[in-house]
Parts: structure tokens; C-alpha cells; sequence
């Protein structure tokens, strides 16, 4: 397996506070990695680390594009006062070192939020082709001439709008393109929400509780979509979520923080399984596990 996401010795101190201790661990291509852990865990910290909301106190994380190579140019990356290498056969980024714009346009990572945030009064074919923002405005030489579709705009106006269309269907938000989005039902909202962070055309895709307030039957929907994303678009997914039916079906490779440590890292069985996972979740010492799943039926 080829990794593309590399977080080492991740730490994030607020004042005295340790939200996350020294975290590694690695995202591969084409997989369906899963970041769960009890609340407070820090899992969200980590997220906003990734994406460059945090700096973080310690820690490196890097991020390659184009072929596994690459990753040969990471000490040399690192040692220089520099954010990212490109050579012909791929690209090398230091997340730690770029602002979130950079790490959404460039590093070409997206991520949606645990509360939703679109654009609720604009359209939802609108709220698709404001995250095509960039390329548009780099086709209209960030001049008037985008406004008569003149060029090299009109073709990339037209790829938007083809974009955007794919991701109404995949959603099945179509018939309702020209609606408000604050106007969906919930479920389609979280269902918009991916599919705007899709359209940057990401390589690593973050979704923080993506199934939070969701019904089984949305839940199953939002599992599909998911699937879809990683086979059909290339697309690495890292999700945090709380909803361990999620979790168990659709990833390949689960972490468990707790208190912003590392307790588990492997695949989803064996961390189903773990002993300190079950106690984390229960909230009890290793030594109670056994005693407290034979109380409650486990």
C-alpha cells in the first residue's frame, strides 16, 4: 500500500492543555480511514490540524501526490523553510507549514463539519459552483472578461456547471437544484455538503460526523455515497464518527484516540475487539472491561 497522508508525532497543546499527545499514523491511498475515539478525545483537533484551522505545537504532517516516490524528497522537504516539492512525477506538501487556503487548494485537501455550514440562502446549484471558485477566477484572469464568458472562462464555466450537475445526480439532489439550501431536509443538507467539498476535486476527503443526526435509511444512503467516492473518484477518505455501524462497514483502518492518545490503530475487527477501546468507550479501567460488558449484556 502507498500512504498519502503521513501524520508524525502529532502534538497540540492550548496552554496547559494536551489535546493531542504525540499522535502517528498513516492514511493510504484509496482507503477509508475512521478517527474515533469518546468525546473530547481530540479527534476534531487533529482534523483542524490537518487542514490548517491549527498549527500544531509538535509534528509533521505530509501529504503526497503523483507516484510513491515522492516521499523520497520528505527529509530534504523538511530540513528546507519550505511548504511543499514538485517534481515531474509528483508533489510533496507539509501541512503544518501551509494555511488552510493552501491546504484546500493546493495540497487539495477538503473537509466538511460536524455542524453544517453551506450557504444556506443561496441555491444548491450555487453552493456547488462557489466551490469552484478558484479555477473560474483563474480563467477569467481575475478580470471583467469572466463576465462576458469570453474564452478560456466560458469553457471553464461550462466544466463547472458539468461538475456541478454530476454531483446533483450522485446525491439525488437534482430536483432541487434551484431550491435554497437552508430549505433541504437535513439529511440532504449533510448529502450537499460532501458533494461541495467534492467539487474542489480533493485528494483526501475529511468528514467529520457525516452520519451525526441522520436516520438508518439516510445513514445507509450516506455509507453508498461514501463507497462511491473512494471506488469511483480516487478519492482517500479520513472521517471522524461516533456511529460505529459506519465505522465497521465501510473502513478499512480505524485509530482510537483517547485523551488524545493513540490506543489503538488497526483494522476495524481487531479494534472492535481491543480491550482498551471497550474500555475507553465504557469509561472504565482494562481491568473492569469484563465485568461491566457481562452487566449491560455485552
Amino acid at each position: 500500500m502507498t500512504a498519502l497522508l503521513r501524520v508524525e508525532h502529532l502534538t497540540m497543546r492550548f496552554g496547559g492543555l494536551v489535546a493531542v499527545n504525540d499522535l502517528s499514523f498513516t492514511t493510504n491511498r484509496g482507503d477509508i480511514t475512521a478517527l474515533i475515539g469518546p468525546n473530547g478525545a481530540g479527534k476534531t483537533t487533529v482534523f483542524n490540524c490537518i487542514t490548517g484551522f491549527y498549527k500544531p505545537s509538535e509534528g509533521r504532517i505530509a501529504l503526497a501526490h503523483g507516484a510513491p516516490e515522492i516521499w523520497e524528497e520528505l527529509a530534504a522537504l523538511t530540513q528546507r523553510d519550505a511548504r511543499s516539492v514538485a517534481r515531474g512525477d509528483g508533489a510533496l506538501f507539509l501541512l503544518e507549514r501551509m494555511p488552510d487556503y493552501l491546504v484546500a487548494h493546493r495540497a487539495k485537501v477538503a473537509r466538511t463539519f460536524q455542524n453544517i455550514r453551506l450557504f444556506s440562502g443561496m441555491s444548491v446549484l450555487e453552493n456547488l459552483l462557489v466551490a469552484q471558485h478558484n479555477p473560474l477566477m483563474a480563467a477569467s484572469g481575475y478580470t471583467a472578461l469572466g463576465i462576458f464568458g469570453i474564452g478560456n472562462y466560458g469553457r471553464a464555466e461550462r466544466a463547472a456547471i458539468a461538475a456541478a450537475r454530476h454531483w446533483l445526480d450522485l446525491t439525488g439532489l437534482t430536483d432541487r437544484a434551484d431550491d435554497p439550501a437552508g430549505d433541504l431536509p437535513y439529511g440532504a443538507q449533510r448529502r450537499l455538503e460532501i458533494a461541495r467539498a467534492m467539487c474542489t476535486e480533493p485528494v483526501l476527503l475529511c468528514l467529520d460526523e457525516p452520519a451525526a443526526g441522520l436516520n438508518p435509511r439516510e445513514t445507509a444512503e450516506l455509507n453508498e455515497l461514501i463507497l462511491r467516492i473512494r471506488s469511483d473518484h480516487n478519492v482517500s477518505v479520513l472521517l471522524i464518527e461516533h456511529d460505529m455501524s459506519v465505522v465497521m462497514e465501510i473502513s478499512d483502518h480505524v485509530v482510537v484516540l483517547d485523551y488524545g492518545v493513540k490506543i489503538a490503530d488497526n483494522v476495524p475487527a481487531a479494534v472492535r475487539d481491543d480491550p482498551k477501546v471497550i474500555a475507553a468507550y465504557l469509561g472504565v479501567e482494562d481491568k473492569e472491561v469484563g465485568r461491566v460488558e457481562a452487566e449491560v449484556g455485552l
